[in-house]
């Protein structure tokens, strides 16, 4: 693939999960609400006309489960990795993952945590149309929430700033 190729990267927050006493947070499953706002940002991305290449999904249990809800609803369900490193993960530590990424794949969809994936969002978006960015911002990007971005050139290169934020998407907003 040409280094000028467009490529988008799908940030994904896991639903609304429950907060059991007696369950260690990665073992956190989704609760109710959680359980059906998956699927109906699993349709949004399916009418965004979205198609991934690849999931990167947290190894969180609530990461896993809104990812099999969500996948369900997409036209074509694109392999799907489960990342250690995106549970709890830095900034540095998601761009990271996002370098590794091989040039194959065109459209990313990451499936993680906040603040993390409110962090990652808010870093790579050197642009934005319209208000998104601000209206990203102020959501404090809730669960099962959406931010779609774009840049141009190789997985290696996505840094601060390298992006454009398309899209922004919470299923109470």
């Amino acid at each position: 693939m040409s280094e000028e190729t467009t490529r988008r990267i799908v940030l994904v927050r896991h639903a609304k999960a429950e907060h059991p006493d007696d369950v260690d947070d990665h073992e956190r499953p989704l609760a109710a609400r959680g359980r059906k706002d998956a699927p109906v940002a699993g349709r949004w991305l399916a009418g965004a006309g979205i198609t991934p290449d690849l999931a990167l999904v947290s190894t969180a249990l609530r990461t896993r489960e809104t990812w099999q809800l969500l996948a369900a609803e997409l036209a074509a369900r694109p392999k799907a990795v489960f990342e250690d490193r995106l549970y709890d993960a830095s900034l540095g530590e998601h761009i990271a993952v996002l370098n590794e990424t091989s040039d194959e794949v065109r459209d990313l969809l990451l499936v993680g945590h906040n603040p993390g994936v409110h962090a990652l969002a808010d870093a790579l978006a050197g642009e934005a149309e319209g208000d998104l960015l601000a209206r990203m911002n102020r959501s404090g990007f809730p669960t099962a929430a959406i931010a779609v971005l774009t840049f141009e050139g190789s997985w290696k290169a996505v840094e601060h700033g390298a992006a454009r934020l398309t899209a922004f998407w919470a299923p109470h907003a």
